[in-house]
């Protein structure tokens, strides 16, 4: 399976629907979530395409869950790490999902496997995803910051905010909504430094929270966002500037569930 290019541009994939750009209503940033939604499919197989489909496995005890984790294929071990967080979290089970998370050597997997670890909610969650926070797979990494968001965002708040320098932009993404939605006019001059980023993605976000800090630095970015390249963040920042409350609901759901290798939307936050 073909992994995105860190290095590359945003993907043509991505759903507008889940942008700031679109129209709709907002009431709080407190429901913007952060979100896995810059995946793409890639060359997945027909059985990776499966993977999130538990149902073959539901049968299974742990014990034998486990048995696949460790041994089976990559499509079967990513279809384990997700039935394990429908299962009771037993010792044996939260050590694999550990192991897997910070040591498969599948992206997919590991990154499963940490989603996984969030919701079940182990003593060893913030461990786990700190640590999964410099994985060599950007992910992973934006899952990491998901569940460190969930979890207790003011207590992860130093790594969280490293993140905002994170070469992928779906990493500083995630890292932004983490952090701006909770900052609120704290987050100004983060913002305005931002409003440049190499990913549209980004910038519309910048648009977005900008649109929310009363200050003329603020204004000013966003008069500089509606002329932007990307008619997503022109759009967005000329919302930001009307200020009528006509912007759309922000919600970003996971798909780990329910489509693990075609990630069509984002990590939530």
């Amino acid at each position: 399976m073909t992994e995105p290019d860190p290095e590359g541009p945003p993907d043509p994939q991505l759903d507008p629907t889940v942008s700031p750009g679109f129209d709709g209503e907002i009431e709080s940033l407190e429901e913007i979530e952060v979100g896995r939604d810059d995946i793409t499919i890639g060359e997945a197989t027909p059985a990776e395409m499966a993977a999130a489909d538990t149902s073959p496995v539901a049968n299974d005890s742990v014990r034998e869950l486990l048995a696949t984790l460790e041994n089976g294929s990559v499509a079967d071990r990513r279809r384990v790490v997700l039935a394990l967080g429908e299962r009771e979290p037993t010792q044996p089970a939260v050590a694999a999902l550990v192991d897997a998370a910070l040591g498969d050597p599948d992206a997919d997997v590991r990154q499963f496997a940490v989603e996984t670890l969030g919701e079940l909610d182990p003593p060893s969650l913030p461990e786990v995803a700190r640590a999964a926070l410099t994985d060599e797979n950007p992910w992973v990494r934006a899952e990491a910051v998901v569940v460190l968001d969930h979890h207790d965002r003011e207590t992860h708040e130093d790594v969280l905010e490293s993140r905002l320098d994170d070469d992928h932009h779906a990493v500083r993404r995630n890292a932004l909504v983490s952090l701006a939605k909770h900052r609120g006019a704290d987050m100004l001059a983060t913002l305005c430094s931002m409003a440049d980023d190499d990913s549209e993605r980004v910038r519309e976000w910048v648009a977005e929270f900008l649109g929310d800090i009363d200050d003329e630095r603020a204004e000013a970015a966003l008069g500089t966002l509606t002329d932007d390249d990307s008619d997503i963040v022109a759009e967005a920042a000329a919302h930001a500037l009307d200020g009528d409350g006509d912007r759309r609901e922000l919600f970003v759901d996971s798909t780990t569930a329910t489509d693990p290798a075609g990630r069509t939307t984002p990590p939530d936050l």
